[in-house]
């Protein structure tokens, strides 16, 4: 079994193709079944937030591309599209990208907290969808402790570093004084209390959050402060904005070319900064053609100045010399699991006679048989393939007299061995 992850981020990929394969949240349930579905998956995990979408999956070998060939088809990209973007890291390699995510080493700012909270949304998702086993269960529960140690004991978490706080940096050096500033903040997740807090801590004359369920911002508002609106105030809380920062989940534009248009004639034109930290983005690209608007989506945080960031430079050396003692020992025991674990071995041959019949039942049904036939089959050709081995070995050691053999098969199915003295 191999271990490999596919990934695409704000490093190798720009914002317009990172949208088109992001997968929402409500979708993840679904994706995970269909990638695990595919032929030679054994494990999957979806991790897809604003900057990256990766898969991380155990394979049979010569199923490795698997993974990338599923993600094109999804999103009914051609054949090789992702290719000059998508990265591929296969065991060690997968392992070591897996905690430097995890730690915020690979983040577009350097040493970020929330992708840990991501991912443990992401092995939440996987865990209920059913798409996790020995190896990546293992590997999640190692990647979390790495980054708790990394962050205790590092300095890589001494500034605020979020992409929240970042966008309000921004907004400080736009706005000669942002106190006396109207902010509207759109959505209720995380991203959105992080810079409503930080807004707050700067005592903006005004804060309001709109999402899509009031209550839930009702209950941001109240451990920030400010005010909570639904969404379909947004075009009137939009005309009062001076600032605008939005981090929704929506897979669509909420905020289009002519919505901002009016806000602005109501404005009497006074300018409007608009931060778009979603992916799928929030604002509609065209919004940024307008005048008296900056717009400044997730990809242009990179070009704010972090004073804080050599800081982290340190802290972050640190933090790998830690990943990279985590990383040979999640090897070792990835080395003595395939060596000493006969459940394992039994699992992945079952696992490939499983995949062969299938395959041959999908080409009988594409051939022109029925389903019914199809299923007959699948059903009894799995059956005995699956009872061959052990059928032969049951028969050489009735005929060798290997009782020891033939006990642990009668306690394996539940009934008593001929020899058993009865209860």
């Amino acid at each position: 079994m191999r271990l490999i992850a596919y990934g695409l981020d704000h490093q190798t990929a720009p914002l317009a193709l990172r949208e088109q394969v992001a997968i929402a949240d409500a979708m993840l349930p679904e994706a995970l079944r269909e990638l695990r579905a595919q032929p030679g998956v054994e494990e999957a995990l979806i991790l897809s937030t604003c900057n990256r979408t990766e898969l991380y999956c155990s394979v049979h070998e010569g199923a490795e591309p698997v993974p990338a060939q599923w993600l094109h088809a999804r999103h009914c990209l051609p054949a090789g599209r992702l290719d000059d973007m998508l990265r591929q890291w296969s065991e060690r390699e997968a392992v070591r990208h897996l905690f430097r995510v995890a730690t915020g080493l690979e983040s577009m700012v350097l040493g970020e907290p929330q992708i840990l909270g991501q991912l443990k949304e992401a092995y939440q998702h996987a865990h209920t969808a059913g798409t996790l086993d020995v190896t990546l269960e293992r590997l999640l529960q190692n990647t979390f402790a790495v980054a708790k140690r990394v962050r205790t004991d590092t300095g890589i978490g001494t500034q605020p570093v979020s992409v929240a706080y970042t966008a309000v940096r921004l907004a400080e050096r736009l706005f000669t004084d942002i106190a006396h500033a109207c902010v509207l903040l759109i959505g209720a997740g995380e991203t959105i209390e992080l810079a409503a807090r930080h807004l707050s801590e700067r005592r903006v004359a005004r804060l309001t959050v709109v999402n899509r369920t009031v209550g839930h911002a009702l209950a941001l508002v109240q451990r920030t402060g400010g005010l909570a609106a639904a969404l379909s105030d947004l075009p009137a809380q939009l005309a009062e904005a001076d600032i605008v920062i939005s981090s929704t989940a929506s897979p669509a534009p909420i905020i289009d070319r002519a919505m901002v248009q009016q806000a602005l004639a109501r404005r009497r034109h006074r300018p409007m900064f608009m931060v778009d930290l979603a992916v799928p983005r929030d604002i509609a690209a065209e919004v940024a053609e307008l005048r008296d608007v900056f717009v400044y989506s997730i990809d242009d945080l990179r070009q704010v100045v972090d004073e804080g960031r050599r800081v982290r430079e340190a802290a972050a050396e640190e933090a790998q010399t830690l990943i990279e003692l985590q990383v040979e020992r999640f090897c070792a025991w990835r080395k003595a699991l395939a060596a000493h674990n006969p459940v394992q071995t039994l699992r992945q041959a079952a696992a490939q006679q499983r995949d062969e019949v299938l395959a041959r039942a999908q080409a009988m049904i594409a051939h022109g048989k029925s389903p019914d036939e199809a299923l007959a089959f699948l059903a009894n050709t799995l059956t005995n393939k699956l009872l061959h081995t052990p059928s032969v070995k049951l028969r050489e050691a009735a005929e060798q007299g290997d009782t020891e053999l033939l006990r642990a098969a009668a306690r394996l199915y539940g009934c008593p061995a001929n020899d058993d003295p009865p209860p």
